[in-house]
């Protein structure tokens, strides 16, 4: 049977939030009819959610296409390493490193970075999370290991923490907040770019970096070492918070660290009884970013009591109700930050990691 016909139906459909279709990705790998049905391989460049759903929904047109009764998909991830864009040399065995920044503090922006990594590593990838927050660690208490220490067997080096199956480093797990709080900025950034090298990460797919709060000095250092391959900005709908992201994403700009997008967080509270919401900061900041910045927006996040005693508790809502709604939005947030960063970077040769989904 010519299969054409069903490889340019299959190349036409373009999936939620991806900015290409499937044939202009190139992702679909094999099709092939056999007795049992239609057989249909796909092989992504970066971890998904919900595409599975989307792609049963194709099944009945397939199968009239086919002429058989049954379509089998097989989905495969191989994790793509994009260019980073700064002059910052690589770190070894690391594809993809996502800064997390905001322009003010309180925010949510560590809450955010946490349940993000959290949430790629529950679609599959292999994660890490650095705690560039050098004045303010808060990493080892959300991940629930403050007492915690990186291992090091040769004086050189140091093994990451694990929690929730994530990789992690901190400055939190070295020093004292106290002992930090009094670092300028040469000693803090030096400190930083020495816990992302001396680090022995293994293979990551991302690594996110939760990066302290501002636009100053000690951000922008710390956004010139890393290799950063894309950032996103974590804001609330205050006008005063909106101002301070548009500060953010004109300092990655200066050092040419493409932005993501933007994720407003706060956005509103929702009743636990009736459903209702409530836009406690105001509404609309978000769109009002994407619309004047041009830059996207990439999902709105509640205020929820229950997250902020999880992670004060060392149990982040992905870990811990990974089948909740507020870990779900998290899940498909983390899917559309995996797509954005594909499709707005290059890959470049690598040797990538494969696995069923």
């Amino acid at each position: 049977m010519n299969i054409e016909p069903i490889r340019q139906y299959l190349g036409r459909f373009r999936p939620a939030h991806w900015p290409q279709d499937l044939g202009s990705a190139g992702v679909v790998r094999n099709i092939e009819l056999r007795e049992d049905g239609l057989h249909v391989s796909l092989v992504l460049p970066f971890v998904q959610h919900g595409l599975t759903a989307e792609l049963h929904a194709l099944n009945a047109e397939l199968c009239a296409l086919a002429g058989t009764q049954a379509v089998h998909w097989q989905l495969q991830t191989e994790v793509a390493t994009l260019a980073h864009t700064n002059e910052a040399p690589a770190v070894a065995g690391v594809r993809n490193i996502i800064a997390v920044s905001s322009g003010k503090g309180g925010v949510g922006k560590s809450t955010t970075a946490v349940n993000l990594a959290l949430a790629l590593s529950r679609l599959g990838a292999r994660v890490g999370i650095l705690d560039a927050d050098v004045y303010g660690p808060s990493i080892p208490l959300m991940l629930g290991v403050p007492e915690a220490r990186p291992a090091s067997d040769d004086g050189n080096t140091m093994t990451p923490v694990q929690a929730h199956g994530i990789k992690a480093n901190s400055i939190g797990f070295l020093v004292s907040a106290d002992d930090a709080t009094v670092w300028r900025g040469p000693m803090a950034s030096k400190a930083l770019s020495q816990i992302l090298r001396e680090t022995r990460w293994g293979e990551l797919d991302y690594l996110v970096v939760d990066l302290p709060p501002g636009t100053g000095d000690i951000q922008l250092t710390i956004a010139q070492q890393v290799p950063t391959t894309a950032a996103v900005v974590v804001t609330t709908p205050q006008n005063v918070a909106l101002a301070d992201a548009v500060k953010g994403i004109n300092m990655f700009g200066k050092v040419g660290i493409p932005v993501l997008g933007v994720i407003e967080n706060m956005s509103y509270h929702q009743c636990s009884q009736c459903g209702h919401q409530d836009r406690l900061f105001g509404e609309g900041g978000g769109e009002r970013l994407r619309d004047e910045q041009g830059v996207p927006l990439l999902g709105q996040l509640p205020l929820s009591a229950t997250l902020c005693r999880q992670m004060d508790a060392g149990t982040p809502v992905v870990a811990a109700e990974p089948d909740s709604d507020m870990a779900g939005l998290y899940l498909a947030l983390a899917a559309r930050l995996a797509a954005a960063l594909y499709f707005s970077g290059k890959a470049v040769p690598t040797t990538l990691y494969t696995r069923q989904v």
